[in-house]
């Protein structure tokens, strides 16, 4: 299953649940702080789908045109998710060696 953010406009964010190609099922949250509620919406999404995140295989972000802080959080979460599960971002796996 592939979790699809969208936070291009600051004060909305959707996030989706796809399988081979289609919508499974979207969740949308409208705010005046539309990115502070992302992580509760994701729980909430994956919830009603009776899922957890390591159901997860990708994540597909929104990554433009929109509200810069938008899509810098849509990013951020994405990336964070990406790594800590090991699975891929917008198609790429993120790759980084950690040196002490």
């Amino acid at each position: 299953m592939i979790l699809k953010i969208d936070t291009k406009d600051q004060k909305t964010i959707k996030v989706s649940l796809k399988k081979d190609g289609g919508v499974v099922s979207e969740m949308t949250s409208e705010n005046e702080y539309g990115s502070q509620a992302l992580l509760p919406l994701i729980e909430k999404l994956l919830k009603k789908n009776k899922m957890e995140f390591k159901d997860l295989k990708e994540v597909e972000v929104e990554i433009g045109p929109g509200s810069f802080t938008g899509l810098r959080v849509g990013v951020s979460v994405a990336n964070a998710l990406g790594y800590s599960l090991n699975i891929p971002v917008n198609g790429k796996k993120i790759e980084t060696e950690l040196q002490y």
